[in-house]
C-alpha cells in the first residue's frame, strides 16, 4: 500500500510537471508604468545587452563566425537581418532554410534574437527587395523627383509594393508562430532606417495629389495643426508628409505580421542633428527621427517604439538623442551604435535613461568594418571595451531591468556639461566626476598629482537607480560618484551609512561581497573598473 501511495504521488508530480512543461511560454510584450518601460520576456523585465551582426551575416555559412563573438562579448541578444530577397527569391516561393539554421543555433548559444526585416527599405534603399521587385517599376514604383524622373527609393504610395512586402512579412511571422514556440525571437524590426535621402518626399502624381489635401484628422488632433500639409507644417511639410505615409505603410505591415504572432515591433531612425530644428535637422526624411515622432505615434499604432541609430561620438549629442527618445510614450532603445571602443562608455547613460536595450553594430568575425562610423578593426582593446561592461551586467541584466522599471534612474558619461553631471533624486544630489585618482581630489591645493591615465580619453560613465528613499544602486567605470543632501535643513548633514560592492539576482535582490570604507569612500566612490555598488545614505546634525 505504501509503495502504491508513493507511485501515485510520483505520478501526480510527474503529471503536474508535464502540464507545466506543456504550458506555452508567455509572448514577449512591452510594458509601461509611471513613464517607465520594460521589455517583458518570459514574463519578466529583460535588458537587451545586444550586438548587431553585419548586414551579410544572415546566411547559414556565416553563423559560425557570429557565435564566438557573442560569447567573447557576453551579449545576451543578437540583432540580425532577414532579407526579403532571401526568403522570397521568386514571387510566392518562400525559403526559410536560413531561419531553420539560425533559431536552433541561437538557442544552443543561449541568446535571444531580434530580427531585422530588410524589405522595402534598408537605410532608405531597396537593395534587399527581390530582383522581381527591383526590375518592375511599373508595378513597384520608385519615388519621383520634382522634375518627374525616377528616384532610387521605392515610393511609400506604391500599393503593390506594400501588398508584396506585407505578404512576405506575414510569411515570416507565420514561420515564427509555428517554429519558435520558445520565443527565441523577442522583437522584430519591420524595415530598416526608412525614409529617403536627396529629397524630402515623393513627387509622383499620386503623392502630389495627397500632398494638396488636408492633413489627416488624427494628426490634426495630435498636433493642433490644420489645413493642407503646406499650410500646417510650412517648410517642414514635405518631411511631415513623408513621415505620415511611410509610417502608415509600415504600420500595415506590422499589423499584418502581429496577427500571425504578436511580437513587439520597433522602427529605427537614421537621425539628423539632435540640436537642430525638428523635421529640418537632416537624417532620412520620413523616418522616425525625433522631430516627427508625434506623427509616427499617430500613424503607426502597431509600432511599439521608435529607436535612434547613434554613430556620433560627441557625448552631448549622444545624450541629447537619448533624451529625445526616452519619453513617457516611448521606450528608449539603441538598436545600433558604433563598435569603436569610445562608444562603449555610452552604455552607462543609456542605462541611466532607462534603456530596454543597447547594441553596437558589426560584431562578428566576417571581416567587415564600417570605419569611420565604427572601429577600424575588432582588436582585443576594442572588444574588451565592451566585453568588460557586458561581463558585469549580463548576470544582472534581469535584475537591473526589474529595478529600473520600478524606480527612478539617471546616467552620465564624461564630456557633458557640468549641469548634466548632477541629478537630484529625492532628497539627494548625485554627482558624476571624471579624471580623478582614487585617493584625493584634484582641486585640493595640498595634494599634487599627475593626470590620471585616462585623462582626455573618451571613457567613463555611470548609471544609478534609486531603489529606496535613501538607497541607490550604481554601476559604472572610470568615474567617481558622490551623493550628498540636495537641500540640507539647518545643521543637517548627509553621510554614507554603508557602501557594499556586490551583485543582484534576477529578482533584483542584492548580494554583497564586501563593504567599502575608509580610503574607498573618503573622496567619493571610484569606479575604476566596471563595478556595482549599493549605497545607503543617512543624516546627522552638527
Amino acid at each position: 500500500m505504501q509503495r502504491q501511495r508513493f507511485m501515485a504521488a510520483a505520478c501526480a508530480v510527474a503529471a503536474c510537471i508535464g502540464t507545466a512543461a506543456a504550458q506555452p511560454a508567455p509572448l514577449p510584450t512591452m510594458a509601461s508604468r509611471d513613464g517607465r518601460h520594460a521589455l517583458m520576456v518570459d514574463g519578466a523585465p529583460y535588458l537587451m545587452l545586444g550586438i548587431q551582426a553585419n548586414n551579410s551575416t544572415n546566411y547559414p555559412a556565416m553563423l559560425p563566425r557570429l557565435w564566438p563573438m557573442v560569447q567573447r562579448l557576453h551579449a545576451n541578444t543578437v540583432e540580425i537581418p532577414v532579407a526579403w530577397e532571401q526568403i522570397e527569391p521568386a514571387e510566392g516561393r518562400f525559403d526559410f532554410s536560413y531561419l531553420d539554421a539560425l533559431l536552433p543555433q541561437a538557442r544552443q548559444a543561449g541568446v535571444r534574437l531580434v530580427l531585422l526585416w530588410f524589405g522595402t527599405w534598408k537605410n532608405t534603399s531597396p537593395g534587399y527587395v527581390p530582383a522581381w521587385v527591383k526590375t518592375d517599376n511599373a508595378r513597384f514604383p520608385r519615388m519621383r523627383t520634382p522634375d518627374g524622373k525616377a528616384h532610387y527609393a521605392l515610393s511609400p504610395h506604391g500599393a503593390n509594393t506594400l501588398a508584396a512586402d506585407r505578404k512576405a512579412f506575414v510569411a515570416l511571422m507565420r514561420y515564427l508562430r509555428d517554429k519558435d514556440p520558445q520565443h527565441t525571437v523577442i522583437m522584430v524590426q519591420p524595415e530598416n532606417e526608412v525614409g529617403v535621402y536627396q529629397q524630402n518626399r515623393d513627387f509622383s502624381v499620386e503623392a502630389n495629389r495627397l500632398f494638396a489635401q488636408a492633413i489627416p484628422a488624427d494628426l490634426a488632433k495630435r498636433t493642433g495643426k490644420s489645413g493642407s500639409w503646406a499650410q500646417a507644417f510650412g517648410k517642414a511639410a514635405d518631411t511631415f508628409f513623408n513621415a505620415w505615409y511611410t509610417a502608415r505603410y509600415i504600420d500595415q505591415i506590422a499589423a499584418a505580421g502581429q496577427r500571425e504572432k504578436d511580437l513587439p515591433m520597433y522602427v529605427n531612425a537614421a537621425v539628423g542633428d539632435p540640436f537642430g530644428t525638428p523635421a529640418l535637422s537632416g537624417g532620412a526624411s520620413g523616418g522616425p527621427d525625433w522631430g516627427v515622432m508625434d506623427v509616427w505615434k499617430v500613424a503607426a499604432p502597431h509600432i511599439d517604439l521608435m529607436a535612434p541609430d547613434l554613430y556620433g561620438r560627441d557625448p552631448k549629442g549622444y545624450v541629447k538623442f537619448l533624451d529625445h527618445y526616452a519619453r513617457p510614450d516611448n521606450a528608449l532603445m539603441v538598436p545600433e551604435t558604433g563598435n569603436a571602443a569610445d562608444f562603449a562608455r555610452f552604455l552607462w547613460p543609456a542605462l541611466g535613461k532607462g534603456a530596454i536595450g543597447w547594441a553596437p553594430f558589426g560584431f562578428d568575425d566576417t571581416g567587415y568594418a564600417n570605419y569611420p562610423l565604427g572601429a577600424k578593426a575588432l582588436d582585443d582593446a576594442t572588444l574588451d571595451a565592451f566585453a568588460v561592461k557586458y561581463a558585469l551586467m549580463a548576470p544582472q541584466a534581469r535584475g537591473w531591468a526589474r529595478l529600473a522599471y520600478a524606480n527612478p534612474t539617471w546616467g552620465s558619461t564624461k564630456g557633458l556639461e557640468p549641469a548634466q553631471q548632477r541629478q537630484v533624486m529625492g532628497r539627494w544630489q548625485v554627482d558624476a566626476i571624471y579624471e580623478e585618482w582614487q585617493f584625493g581630489d584634484r582641486t585640493s591645493p595640498w595634494l599634487k598629482s599627475d593626470p590620471v591615465p585616462t585623462a582626455g580619453q573618451p571613457v567613463g560613465g555611470l548609471a544609478v537607480i534609486q531603489i529606496a528613499p535613501d538607497q541607490f544602486l550604481a554601476v559604472g567605470s572610470d568615474a567617481r560618484l558622490k551623493v550628498s543632501l540636495a537641500a540640507p535643513k539647518g545643521s543637517e548633514q548627509g553621510t554614507i551609512l554603508r557602501v557594499e560592492e556586490g551583485s543582484i539576482d534576477d529578482t533584483g535582490r542584492f548580494t554583497p561581497i564586501r563593504v567599502w570604507n575608509g580610503d574607498q569612500t573618503d573622496y567619493g566612490l571610484n569606479f575604476t573598473q566596471p563595478t556595482m555598488l549599493r549605497i545607503t545614505m543617512g543624516t546627522f546634525r552638527g
